[in-house]
């Protein structure tokens, strides 16, 4: 079902970027390596937002990029528990499903989010247009609070970076920092709707280990964990997700695969 590989090196992420970020030098002799793999490294720190942008996709979608992501992932089958803290730190954990059917564009895309809990089950879908909610086969309208958690996972997630150029999304660097000891990138996706997502991107590896964005006065952060290749892209199979420095929420995708055909009956209510 998946594909593993070994983690890229430096050499080879640059090798394959479409971007040119390391000048043209001489070979220098074989007794200096050290020395050679330091300059390389130096070489990410002055990276335009575009550079930076199109080194993830690469690496997300190794080694075509773009193209893989968009071959591989035309739907998306994955199966997953979230364990969910409420505010008197409460934990319930729920099973759930989603199917994905690619759109051109993510607010094309067509999404069914399904969630199990102890005594009730019950799906929110996006058609490609609107959101609602099926219940014993019953169309609803989704609570504000379950639309919200819907609607960030879509606009505040890796997507709105491995797809800003189709979303026509904007991009800013908003500089480096370093987080327990790790350079990182802070790369601003800006979409058409202003919604701004902020990502923080490694300089070593070019995979992003965390995001933040601001909704309604809450400060939230995204967390990436425990990352493999599936079918030649790159998913992260836990997440964290705390709001203004409290975790409300923990994910683990325990199965995801591409390519496998959806009906659009998945995305139609009653």
């Amino acid at each position: 079902m998946f594909s593993y590989f070994k983690p890229l090196s430096l050499a080879i992420i640059l090798a394959l970027t479409s971007f040119s970020f390391v000048s043209a030098q001489e070979s220098k002799p074989a007794e200096q390596p050290k020395k050679e793999e330091k300059k390389s490294q130096n070489s990410n720190a002055n990276m335009t937002a575009e550079q930076v942008a199109e080194s993830t996709i690469v690496i997300y979608g190794f080694p075509g990029g773009r193209t893989t992501l968009n071959n591989i992932r035309k739907t998306t089958i994955e199966r997953g528990k979230i364990i969910s803290v409420s505010a008197d730190g409460q934990k319930d954990q729920s099973n759930y499903q989603r199917w994905i059917l690619r759109g051109d564009t993510l607010d094309k895309e067509k999404i069914r989010f399904d969630q199990e809990l102890p005594n009730a089950k019950y799906a929110l879908i996006y058609d490609g247009a609107k959101l609602f909610g099926v219940y014993n086969e019953s169309v609803f309208a989704p609570r504000e609070d379950a639309a919200k958690t819907f609607n960030h996972l879509v606009w505040h997630g890796l997507d709105a970076l491995l797809r800003y150029k189709e979303n026509e999304s904007k991009l800013e660097l908003a500089g480096r920092e370093k987080v327990a000891g790790v350079d990182y990138y802070k790369l601003d996706v800006i979409d058409k709707q202003n919604r701004r997502t902020r990502f923080y991107v490694s300089l070593k590896s070019f995979r992003v280990m965390m995001l933040e964005y601001v909704d309604e006065g809450t400060n939230y952060r995204r967390k990436f964990y425990d990352y493999n290749y599936a079918q030649q892209t790159l998913v992260p199979f836990r997440t964290v997700l705390w709001a203004n420095d409290k975790q409300i929420e923990e994910t683990e995708t325990l199965t995801i695969t591409f390519g496998q055909k959806i009906g659009d009956d998945m995305f139609q209510g009653g």
